[in-house]
């Protein structure tokens, strides 16, 4: 047995494994037994990596630029480098940038995320999924995942990025190697990486926006500046990937989860039906209660962490889903409650990296939630056991079998 073969954890206090079955399958009752007696969880699995459970654990790491780093936020077999760099940029600036340079790279991209830029991507957004929509008309049964909610941030994520919407298959298997192969060996994990796959196609992109400048985000960064130069390539390409990786499959998680618990649930479903008003503290509540995103944070240098000794070098994963569940901030912590009004969640992160999208997903999962809704108001998961989850740090269901009722 290697060190991350899945399905083999018997104590996830001692040896906890994200990509795990039954972590995969439900990790809410993992959580709420680890808060009870191990709210700093370790395990010598890849390399050695420790997870805090509780809202405060979790907040006191995403909080501390200090020891903490974000070079890496995405653990695997595979460990960056000496800790020694100065404020690095990091392999997908700002999310892997550390202060001071993280506050310049994030600067540079507020204007494409800002409310306004949103809000113009919103009539596109509701005519693709309207036209999503159109193609599962007359159908009894469909698949809330495959059909709807995976090609609605993919697609504009693509078109933001101005490359062609028929590379989308692409996209998703950029999404899997990334996020969801992170149990492969170390030589598996280099063997994906020296493939050079990523970069040969973001520098054909970059090759034809430089030919051809049009109005997009890829053209945006090979234009800005910091400091007065143009951004290093490893700069834009890096900044590429990240839109790539974590504007897409963060959002389709949080649509589908959204579409899932409506169906499982026929009472917020009428009444979310009923009070199409009540969508965006419903949403929220949503966002909270199935938050996808678990970073990573590799340890600058030792540290306490609720009273375990943290070395330089281990990985540490930020689970702001369990931070989300935490009794001692949330009543009724374990209960959707779509009228909530008290909801800061975590959904979104903590800290200086709090997700730089948040605008685009919030709106994406609104449209996407009132547009389904307006077509059907009356559906069901037709088969709870056959939902499926994705595995590694961004959670969502990857099938989602749905009955139509007419």
């Amino acid at each position: 047995m290697t060190a991350t073969e899945p399905g083999r954890v018997g104590d996830f206090a001692t040896d906890f494994d994200h990509t795990d079955p039954a972590w995969v399958h439900d990790p809410y009752p993992i959580w709420e037994d680890l808060r009870g007696r191990c709210p700093v969880a370790h395990t010598d699995r890849y390399g050695g990596a420790w997870l805090p459970v509780t809202h405060e654990g979790v907040a006191a790491v995403a909080y501390d630029t200090e020891h903490f780093t974000s070079r890496s936020v995405v653990i695997s077999n595979v460990k960056p480098g000496p800790l020694d760099l100065p404020a690095p940029i990091g392999l997908a600036p700002p999310i892997t940038s550390d202060p001071p340079f993280h506050a310049m790279a994030r600067r540079l991209l507020l204007p494409a995320f800002s409310p306004k830029a949103i809000a113009a991507l919103e009539p596109m957004t509701r005519q693709l999924c309207r036209d999503l929509l159109d193609a599962t008309e007359g159908r009894d049964e469909l698949d809330a995942a495959t059909d709807y909610a995976q090609h609605i941030p993919l697609k504009v994520i693509i078109g933001m990025l101005g490359f062609p919407q028929e590379d989308a298959d692409i996209f998703r298997r950029f999404i899997h190697m990334v996020l969801e192969s992170v149990n492969a060996t170390a030589e598996e994990r280099l063997a994906q990486i020296e493939n050079g796959e990523i970069d040969a196609y973001i520098n054909a992109q970059i090759d034809d926006h430089l030919a051809h400048p049009r109005d997009d985000l890829t053209s945006f960064l090979l234009s800005a500046e910091l400091d007065g130069a143009k951004l290093a390539p490893e700069h834009v390409r890096g900044t590429m990937v990240l839109l790539m990786i974590a504007g897409i499959d963060t959002t389709w998680s949080a649509i589908g989860s959204s579409i899932w618990h409506l169906g499982l649930h026929p009472e917020d479903r009428r009444r979310l039906a009923g009070e199409p008003e009540l969508l965006p503290t419903a949403m929220e509540e949503f966002l909270r209660a199935y938050a996808p995103v678990t970073m990573a944070r590799m340890v600058a240098k030792d540290v306490e962490l609720e009273g375990r000794t943290l070395h330089e070098g281990d990985w540490l994963l930020l689970p702001f889903p369990a931070a989300n569940r935490d009794p001692a901030v949330f009543p009724d912590a374990d209960r959707v409650v779509i009228d909530r009004a008290d909801n800061r969640h975590a959904a979104f992160g903590l800290g200086i990296h709090r997700c730089l999208g948040s605008n685009l997903a919030r709106m994406e999962l609104r449209v996407a939630l009132s547009e389904w809704m307006a077509r059907y108001p009356e559906f069901e998961v037709s088969d709870p056991d056959a939902v499926t989850w994705s595995a590694g740090q961004v959670r969502g269901p990857r099938r989602i079998p749905i009955r139509i009722l007419r």
